[in-house]
């Protein structure tokens, strides 16, 4: 797996690596170490920067692991050697929060931090392209409508109105919240625009989870790790091939790379903030709350983010598309309180 490192300043590691006993005051309390979301890494480490410098007594690590390998490190425990925050690219699963709770992390504060596009990719060099969503799923799918191995190699073999080109999607691996997200977004509602497979979550939904979610793996889908600038850099050079990634990146690289629209819909701030865009997602960073009392830096560190977030701050020139005015100002007020995060919610 590629991964991503920020360390502000190389002391930082070092920190890390010889902090003080396990329990709960979370190590070195001049230390924050932040793992889990690629795509919500560069916010976090813009963030870590503005914060580095107000606070240079204070080492920031960030590191880009994927929503779910985050999440896996952040509720291992509490203590000098497991993280303090976990970015993600979308929410908390039931599942996660329940290991978080037996392995003694008890108090999981969630804070959306604003809105990606989870955009399909293609080189500014390729044609013109527009999918729906039904027609990622035909095209990605292991079993498409549970009938049979997927044998379809172009995209005119899955829509006839779509031209001869092969099937080729760069995209995450299972252990990130994007790869959730394809699921959810694409895979899913595609798998879901066919009235018998609606049907089918309602009545056997375990059937219904294999035929829609499980992506095939033949090659037409390329599993190419937590490095979404890698994505980009391949993307670029093959005009056949797709990628999927977050909307930052589509934004910083629209020399080499251009958006595929979904159901006739580009991705854009304004497309992605109003949700009209299919792939539109929040985002959010969790913080462990029983590290607070030791680590104060944590809520100085959340406070900063919820500053940088808003429209017009440097976050949006970054890429990441501010949440609307009421989920904005909930955010605000959630990156005050820090109130821990209801099970319930999740259900």
């Amino acid at each position: 797996m590629n991964k991503s490192v920020f360390l502000l300043p190389v002391a930082a590691l070092l920190a890390a690596c010889g902090s003080n006993s396990g329990g709960g005051g979370g190590g070195e309390s001049s230390s924050i170490k932040i793992v889990g979301s690629s795509t919500v890494y560069p916010f976090t480490t813009t963030v870590a920067e503005q914060f580095q410098r107000a606070n240079p007594g204070t080492n920031v690590i960030v590191e880009s692991t994927g929503t779910g390998a985050g999440m896996k490190l952040f509720c291992s425990g509490v203590g000098s050697n497991t993280p303090d925050v976990s970015n993600a690219s979308r929410r908390i699963k039931a599942g996660e929060l329940e290991d978080c709770h037996e392995n003694g992390v008890k108090n999981v504060v969630e804070i959306p931090v604003g809105i990606d596009g989870l955009t399909i990719i293609q080189s500014v060099n390729a044609p013109p392209l527009n999918l729906t969503q039904e027609d990622v799923y035909k095209a990605l799918a292991a079993n498409p409508y549970g009938q049979g191995p997927n044998q379809a190699q172009t995209w005119k073999d899955v829509n006839p109105s779509l031209p001869a080109r092969k099937i080729r999607v760069l995209g995450p691996p299972p252990t990130s919240g994007t790869r959730d997200s394809l699921v959810e977004l694409y895979m899913e509602k595609g798998c879901d625009a066919n009235a018998q497979m609606k049907a089918l979550k309602a009545s056997d939904s375990d059937k219904h989870k294999d035929i829609c979610t499980k992506i095939r793996e033949d090659g037409a889908f390329v599993e190419a790790g937590e490095n979404d600038n890698l994505i980009v850099q391949k993307v670029a050079q093959d005009t056949e091939a797709l990628g999927v990634l977050g909307f930052s990146f589509l934004d910083e690289n629209a020399d080499r790379v251009k958006p595929v629209s979904v159901n006739g819909v580009a991705p854009t701030e304004e497309t992605i903030s109003s949700l009209q865009y299919p792939g539109a997602r929040k985002i959010f960073i969790y913080v462990k709350g029983e590290h607070l009392q030791a680590k104060p830096s944590i809520r100085e560190f959340v406070q900063t983010y919820a500053r940088m977030w808003s429209k017009g701050g440097a976050l949006e020139r970054r890429g990441l598309v501010p949440l609307g005015e009421a989920d904005a100002s909930a955010a605000t007020t959630q990156a005050t309180e820090l109130t821990s995060l209801d099970p319930a919610s999740l259900n």
